[in-house]
């Protein structure tokens, strides 16, 4: 069996149970390696630690599958470890009857480098880490099983498998998918993607931000930039809102934003607005048209993706915060959202915070918001923890 041999004093992150390896950490390995193989770490007195997938095109050289160093990787590793994940879902109450829903978070779920969505009867699979994509097979065995779904299909197509050494993949692994796909969200009827949409075909993170923008939206004139394919638009109409202005740059996704609202004949079409344009133009345009908002949602794409980039990213989140609070009624409510795992939470409100002073308001934060409860946060993973939102209520 292959060995993993750590520097001195580079195990205190495995001992807290943080499942990443680093290059930096590697004093040595022993034993004939593949990218994926399953390695046994050991200290630097050769106790054994865990069990962990090899990847050496990564900076991330090793992720553990197991802290039981006496542990087998094998099939049936992956299929009690999958229908472990779908059953906790299974058993919380928000989960349970959701037709798209996250079955399987990654490291959360003690799988790094798996991400397995549900939508109806399908099933999208994600793999992300030279470990994950070596036991594709047992995954797919693993998933169908313990869901009943016979259609599975492969978003394996993020630039991160480039880190791994790993080409992209995608298509069908299972069964076929139907013409059209559709799931029910809290009453609206939203259709999806899975082979040419944004990550596994929808953003299942913000559901329950969405059904929160409902309860909200009541009687509001609400503005949501990046709008994507209206999610947050539909529900703020299914709440009452008195009218709904979604703005995105991309063409194809507001086609499908209008064919959600279609979808949708309980909702009043004439509230409706959509825009095709720059989020950053089109808020400073609003402001020139004479436009007033009591309800903006701001839920921009990944502006920081490391820690590298939270610099030029602090300034695109505070300049369409700025640009949010410039148009916002007083008494309105600003949802403003980061996505980027290099921005943490006390940087976010440092920044939005920053907007209000700038744009001369007063605000108050109502509501600390996160990513649904299918997409846990290992306790000992805190860089899990990637989506974070704020409601603010303008004074």
């Amino acid at each position: 069996m292959a060995e993993l041999i750590l520097k001195p004093g580079k195990e205190r992150s495995l001992l807290r149970r943080h499942p990443w390896i680093f290059a930096g950490s590697v004093a040595r390995t022993e034993g004939r390696l593949r990218p994926g193989d399953t390695v046994t770490v050991l200290d630097r007195d050769h106790r054994p630690l865990a069990r962990a997938a090899w990847s050496p095109h990564s900076q991330i050289r090793a992720r553990v599958w197991s802290f039981d160093p006496s542990a087998t990787i094998d099939h049936a590793f992956f299929k009690r470890a999958i229908a472990a994940a779908v059953s906790r879902r299974a058993r919380h109450p928000r989960l349970r009857d959701q037709q798209g829903l996250r079955l399987v978070h990654g490291e959360s779920d003690g799988l790094p480098g798996v991400i397995i969505d549900r939508y109806g009867d399908v099933v999208v699979v994600q793999l992300t880490s030279a470990g994950a994509d070596k036991w594709r097979g047992a995954i797919v065995d693993a998933v169908v099983q313990a869901t009943g779904c016979a259609n599975v299909y492969e978003r394996s197509d993020s630039d991160v498998r480039a880190l791994e050494g790993l080409q992209a993949m995608s298509g069908p692994l299972a069964g076929s998918l139907p013409r059209e796909l559709t799931i029910d969200e809290y009453g609206v009827r939203i259709a999806v993607d899975v082979a040419g949409g944004h990550k596994t075909g929808f953003y299942l993170d913000q559901r329950e931000n969405r059904a929160l923008a409902g309860t909200l939206a009541a009687g509001r004139r609400v503005l949501n930039c990046f709008c994507y394919t209206g999610g947050f638009s539909l529900q703020a109409l299914a709440g009452g809102a008195a009218e709904v202005l979604s703005i995105d740059s991309s063409a194809p996704a507001l086609v499908t934003a209008s064919h959600n609202l279609r979808l949708n004949p309980g909702l009043d079409h004439q509230r409706a607005e959509w825009r095709e344009e720059d989020v950053f133009q089109a808020l400073r345009g609003l402001r020139g048209e004479g436009r007033r908002f009591d309800m903006i949602i701001l839920d921009p794409p990944k502006f920081a993706p490391s820690a590298g980039h939270a610099e030029r990213a602090a300034r695109a989140y505070k300049d369409i915060n700025l640009q949010a609070f410039r148009l916002l009624e007083a008494g309105g409510v600003l949802m403003t959202y980061s996505c980027s795992g290099g921005i943490g939470i006390e940087l976010f409100q440092r920044i939005v915070a920053g907007a209000a002073v700038d744009a001369g308001v007063e605000a108050c934060i109502i509501h600390r918001l996160a990513a649904a409860p299918d997409h846990p946060v290992g306790l000992a993973v805190p860089e899990g923890e990637y989506l974070k939102g704020l409601v603010c209520q303008r004074a």
